[in-house]
């Protein structure tokens, strides 16, 4: 790790403005369309239900319906406000993307390029854009983890810094799991690392480990019990539900309702998908597509059909970057990329979507990102790569555009088959 950074080389002003602007985008026309479009026909019913105390869609942890429920409650029961948590999380959630990556690399405009990728890479503008569960629970996991990487690199702030990355990760937990082996990595760099620099006195030493002087049993409290105590804390409401309530003392016999209830979905779902799909960005899924606000509007999410692919191309380069020059930014980014992806596979989930696709695809940015950056310092042949990669990211961005933000597709605009490149998006 590199000592302490100076305040002349963080790039979080610049990582900030870009965040406002990214939030202004998914802000504009936010409340469009004017009524329940795709899984919102099932989240905005449940936080309902929350507000009136009453049992709601219980196969999935409650922190994220809680939050959507807070406000309709508190600004109204209406589409624009139905969002409004996706939106402020997308613009908070970037910009924490950008923070980690700085922290892990050292590398201001890998940061920098971080944030305009992730921006431009359709999936955190989609679900900025929708309420849904999946921005709840990825901005605030990649707050944890950028709150870890801070505690190695600034060894002063580590003890606050990683109480503090132990909350959101209890919180994302409490929106949907998909973040749990993203959330594991963490503690289990510590394990590894006390092991190899003390053998079997890893739990109480403090020599080794990515955060010096701490002791693994410290390690396992911030970022193992408190994840877990905030996480069984956001199914307060479902405590107080007037029917049929969660005990409290029994954790694990709720969650094995909760996984009987998740694996009992079999009926088949015409935009069910495969996760090797997913990294070909074969398969797309119409959020909307229909006749709404005076035209006839669509989202359909794919991801950018550039960056998708540079990505992987990336990913390779991370995997040999890691192996070959120990690059330990490289090499964090490859495993939070595989231990997001992996888990899918070998999930006994029986209907998957590419919406789960999220998380990869964010760590993915990251690494091209990182790829980028490394092109850039080269000053050779391959240092184009970097503002050429940009420019075609945002370039399609706009093109694809009107199909991701439900702009009107009539009135003499193209229609939808304009954007579908392949027939599997359609």
């Amino acid at each position: 790790m590199h000592p302490r950074f100076t305040q002349e080389q963080d790039p979080a002003d610049w990582c900030a403005v870009i965040a406002v602007f990214f939030f202004g985008l998914v802000w504009w026309r936010l409340g469009t369309p004017s009524e329940i479009y795709f899984d919102e026909v099932h989240y905005v019913p449940a936080a309902r239900k929350l507000i009136d105390g009453l049992r709601a869609n219980p196969e999935h942890p409650l922190f994220g319906k809680t939050v959507l429920a807070a406000a309709i409650h508190w600004l109204g029961d209406k589409p624009l406000y139905w969002r409004v948590p996706s939106a402020l999380l997308g613009g908070f959630g970037l910009f924490a993307f950008s923070r980690l990556v700085w922290f892990v690399s050292g590398r201001r405009l890998a940061a920098i390029l971080a944030a305009l990728l992730l921006a431009t890479d359709f999936f955190w503008f989609i679900q900025s854009r929708i309420a849904m569960l999946d921005m709840v629970m990825a901005s605030l996991g990649v707050a944890s983890l950028w709150h870890f990487a801070a505690a190695c690199r600034l060894p002063g702030q580590a003890r606050w810094r990683l109480a503090l990355a132990g909350v959101p990760a209890g919180l994302a937990l409490g929106a949907k799991w998909s973040i749990a082996p993203a959330l594991a990595m963490p503690g289990l760099l510590f394990l590894v690392l006390k092991l190899k620099a003390n053998g079997l006195r890893f739990a109480l030493a403090r020599d080794g480990g990515p955060v010096p002087g701490f002791t693994l049993a410290e390690a396992a409290l911030w970022l193992g019990l408190v994840p877990l105590a905030v996480y069984w804390l956001t199914f307060l409401p479902g405590f107080l539900w007037a029917d049929r309530p969660i005990d409290p003392w029994h954790p694990i016999a709720w969650h094995e309702y909760m996984l009987r209830l998740q694996d009992s979905v079999k009926k088949l779902h015409p935009y069910r998908s495969q996760w090797y799909e997913w990294i070909g960005n074969w398969r797309a899924i119409w959020y909307l597509y229909k006749d709404v606000d005076g035209a006839q509007r669509g989202v359909v999410l794919i991801g950018n059909p550039f960056t998708m692919y540079a990505g992987l191309a990336a990913m390779a380069w991370s995997l040999w970057a890691a192996l070959r020059h120990r690059s330990h930014a490289a090499l964090a980014f490859t495993a939070l990329y595989l231990a997001s992806m992996v888990m899918w596979p070998l999930s006994g989930k029986p209907i998957q979507f590419i919406y789960h696709y999220l998380l990869p695809s964010t760590f993915m940015m990251g690494a091209l990102a990182l790829a980028l950056d490394a092109a850039w310092r080269r000053r050779d042949r391959w240092r184009w790569l970097a503002p050429a990669t940009l420019v075609l990211s945002f370039a399609l961005f706009a093109w694809f555009y009107p199909i991701i933000s439900g702009w009107p597709l009539c009135c003499g605009r193209p229609s939808y088959q304009f954007w579908m490149w392949l027939d599997s998006w359609r």
